[in-house]
């Protein structure tokens, strides 16, 4: 992950409340993220799923991309390409899917107050101030370890990724 941006803000109680409100309503504790048996099936495993996807399963999958563009690292092994779709930002290394840029996930959307994903990845989550990390548990037969990542800026949701670690 290479933005790390971000300054927390006591503003937007109400949409903090209305998050509050739309996980409850869908039985999701602030503990919901935490463990596969606790984790509920849907979206959530169809988006950890993407990482480690190879670019011929991404290409069958979701067809042309939207956009195709090269994402910069500090050294030239950090380089990317970003295949870019509705369903996210699918970043390769070689021929497969190791991070993906979303939207949103489980509860939590870009632009939403900084303090919802505080209140949906828990204590669980490592605090880096403008950044938190969640270790998710990977779907059975992956092989490798996954995590999210969710960065902030100005108070608010700035990016969420679903990533390997161990890359």
């Amino acid at each position: 992950m290479r933005k790390k941006t971000g300054e927390k803000s006591a503003a937007g109680v109400g949409a903090l409340a209305g998050a509050v409100l739309a996980l409850a309503f869908a039985g999701i504790g602030a503990a919901g993220i935490a463990g596969a048996q606790e984790r509920p099936p849907g979206p959530y495993d169809e988006q950890i799923g993407y990482v480690g996807m190879t670019l011929a399963d991404l290409i069958a999958r979701f067809g042309a991309p939207t956009e195709a563009r090269a994402a910069r690292g500090a050294e030239e092994w950090q380089d990317d390409v970003v295949f870019v779709y509705p369903q996210g930002d699918f970043y390769l290394h070689r021929d497969r899917v190791w991070q993906v840029g979303l939207g949103s996930v489980h509860g939590m959307r870009v632009g939403d107050q900084s303090a919802v994903a505080h209140l949906v990845l828990g204590e669980g989550a490592q605090n880096y101030g403008d950044f938190l990390v969640y270790r998710l548990q990977p779907l059975a037969g992956s092989g490798w370890p996954v995590s999210l990542r969710v960065n902030f800026s100005a108070g608010r949701i700035a990016a969420i990724f679903i990533y390997r670690p161990d890359f």
